[in-house]
């Protein structure tokens, strides 16, 4: 099912950042104003793209494996397969996953992701993450608050401007969570790319995107009064990486997880 779902149109002259990602993770869903923008970015962004990609797969097969089995997942992007609800209900078949976005290409898209297991359910809400009061009141028809929720914000802060207070925004969405808990996110950086406002922001910039690296102290502040699991926070390929595929320590995105602790 979809909530608050208007009649958006795709503008195809202006780029994307969920189309851009989809290019640098290799999809077809982008125009060529997406390939413009993501041709102009160094190896490290598309590297650290697979990486991100990477980070949200082992962190919900994690979770998963803890038990968690509900998941709301904001900042969607376009699927790319594995989908999160995918890895979950993998592993716990009777997973709930709620998907938000505000692209009406990912709207397009919303029957792929909601093809569900039988016993699970998957839901798609059509809203932008700066509206989070709204995300939660429709999230909620599809997931029970009074019981552990993952919320995943992965590669989606670093498109949120201070004068928007993402922050505060992550507060409100963390506040309606219960105890057991985990925030998921990941976030770029300009900590390892002295020239990254150059060679990284310029491109997004000439595509009409804008973005918002930020400092390792930054974005640990998203995390606070939360509980941080290990290995704390790295960079995205560093978070309890397979030990059997040594990972390139070069990336532009830093990854966690916390736990939401009882009152």
């Amino acid at each position: 099912m979809t909530e608050q779902v208007p009649k958006p149109q795709v503008d195809t002259s202006k780029a994307h950042p969920a189309r851009v990602y989809d290019w640098l993770l290799g999809g077809k869903d982008n125009y060529e104003v997406d390939r413009i923008v993501g041709k102009q970015l160094p190896l490290v962004v598309r590297r650290s793209a697979k990486q991100n990609r990477a980070f949200m797969t082992r962190a919900a097969g994690w979770l998963s494996g803890l038990g968690v089995d509900q998941f709301l997942d904001i900042g969607t992007g376009i699927p790319t397969a594995p989908n999160l609800h995918q890895v979950v209900q993998r592993i716990i078949p009777t997973a709930r996953v709620v998907y938000a976005d505000n692209d009406p290409i990912v709207l397009r898209h919303a029957e792929a992701l909601l093809v569900s297991t039988r016993e699970g359910k998957t839901a798609y809400v059509h809203a932008d993450a700066r509206r989070p009061d709204l995300i939660l009141e429709h999230a909620r028809g599809s997931l029970d608050f009074s019981r552990p929720v993952a919320l995943s914000l992965v590669a989606l802060l670093h498109f949120v401007g201070d004068e928007d207070d993402p922050y505060d925004i992550v507060r409100t969405l963390v506040g309606a969570l219960a105890p057991g808990s985990f925030l998921v996110l990941s976030h770029g950086t300009f900590d390892f790319e002295p020239d990254g406002a150059q060679t990284i922001a310029a491109p997004y910039q000439s595509g009409g995107i804008t973005i918002h690296p930020r400092s390792r102290a930054e974005v640990e502040r998203f995390f606070d009064g939360l509980d941080l699991v290990k290995p704390g926070l790295v960079i995205a390929p560093k978070w309890r990486k397979d030990k059997q595929r040594p990972s390139r320590a070069r990336s532009a995105v830093y990854a966690g997880v916390a736990a939401v602790r009882a009152p």
